[in-house]
């Protein structure tokens, strides 16, 4: 009959959760964020001890005034950030043995040093046998995995070949992500669905200046300047729109080959096309960044959720998205649209359009933006799901004796 192992901690269980980069950090983004608002929600019924970075996205200094290689209090998470020198395989696998925990918690399935040095450590016994949850966070959809696909199909077959992956609990945080985990692992791989939490309290849209007649439309980019984010193709759509646009890039210049080449892309558009590059923006500024815009446009090639995105609609911001992101029908709801990438002219159109609607249609268009936001909250923020996640996880550490 089913034993439960005599390690289970008593009290709350232990989460130990593995991400390249946390709090105070903020330049990574989604799964940060996630994990942020995870511990927000159930840190009373769950202890998170979470090993990261000592540094942000970029960054080549380690953060100011924060302990390295020690655990602190962030939030309501205990935290250690590991200089690099504490985050090689071996050094990992033994801070890993070395922290009680009931289950592992990995938020990336491509990670060299937090996801894929832990499987080789838990397939090798170097770490202890615990119910082990991954997230891939969106790297599975198909425009992230054509990034880079030769070296990202040989290392799934090397895992699958390597037994990496057994007994694994595989989280989706839509249904469309689920569907692109069972594409990439198999039809029969089992896939728990717990959406990502929102920020708990959203707030009140904050103040926007509306467009003042004949001025230029304001468009706005807010993400890591990456190929995944698909800043090029923005660029290149406005460079065939017909009508005036201010487009300012905020986000972190995460890869520097590719940011040269949106920058000469950006250089030639254009003269009714101007365009601002303004670097990394701090997540408290981010509502105001969006007011004081008139649409956030994000062509990306795949999110699993997309926090920015829901920031830019609470702050009544339209969006002009892919359809690779689980926000969808956005032009029923009359907040925006999200178009298939083989269609970039519609994109331009849509841009066009924006930049002809009345004063009186923007505004309505901004309150029923920012009415949606909180309505999607309401329906997303199933804190039961990611509960049952984790205890169904838990279970599975019950053996056959």
């Amino acid at each position: 009959m089913p034993t439960v192992d005599s390690s289970f901690a008593p009290g709350n269980p232990r989460i130990l959760v593995l991400l390249s980069h946390y709090l105070p950090g903020f330049r990574a983004g989604g799964p940060l964020r996630s994990i942020a608002h995870l511990v927000d929600h159930l840190a009373d019924e769950f202890d998170f001890h979470i090993l990261t970075s000592d540094r942000d996205l970029g960054d080549g200094a380690a953060y100011a005034g924060v302990e390295a290689d020690r655990w602190v209090p962030v939030g309501r998470a205990q935290v250690r950030h590991l200089p690099p020198a504490r985050q090689g395989p071996l050094a990992l696998a033994r801070l890993i043995r070395q922290t009680p925990h009931d289950l592992l918690y990995l938020n990336s399935f491509f990670s060299p040093r937090f996801s894929i040095a832990p499987l080789v450590a838990r397939r090798l016994g170097l770490i202890p046998a615990r119910p082990t949850v991954l997230a891939p966070r969106g790297e599975f959809s198909a425009g992230a995995l054509a990034l880079k696909a030769a070296k990202k199909r040989a290392y799934l077959r090397a895992s699958r070949a390597a037994g990496l992956l057994t007994d694994l609990c595989w989280q989706a945080s839509t249904s469309f992500e689920a569907a692109d985990i069972r594409a990439a692992m198999g039809p029969d791989v089992a896939v728990a669905v717990a959406c990502d939490l929102s920020e708990p309290n959203l707030g009140a849209p904050p103040g926007h200046l509306p467009r003042a007649p004949g001025q230029k439309l304001r468009v706005v980019f807010l993400s890591r300047v990456s190929p995944k984010k698909n800043l090029d193709f923005a660029l290149a759509v406005l460079s065939t729109v017909r009508c005036g646009v201010d487009f300012v890039i905020y986000g972190p210049l995460e890869d520097a080959d590719y940011a040269r080449s949106c920058r000469a892309l950006a250089e030639s558009l254009p003269s009714h096309v101007t365009v601002r590059w303004a670097g990394p923006v701090h997540p408290d500024e981010v509502p105001a960044v969006f007011a004081a815009n008139d649409l956030f446009f994000f062509p990306t090639r795949g999110e699993n959720f997309g926090h920015v995105i829901a920031e830019s609609l609470a702050a009544g911001t339209p969006v002009l998205l892919s359809d690779t992101t689980p926000w969808r029908g956005l032009a029923a709801a009359g907040v925006g649209d999200d178009l298939p990438l083989d269609a970039p002219a519609a994109f331009a159109v849509r841009i066009e359009a924006m930049a002809g609607e009345p004063a009186e249609a923007a505004l309505a268009r901004r309150a029923r933006a920012a009415a949606f936001a909180r309505r999607r909250q309401r329906e997303d923020d199933n804190v039961a799901d990611s509960r049952t996640l984790f205890l169904s996880a838990l279970a599975s550490r019950a053996v056959m004796a």
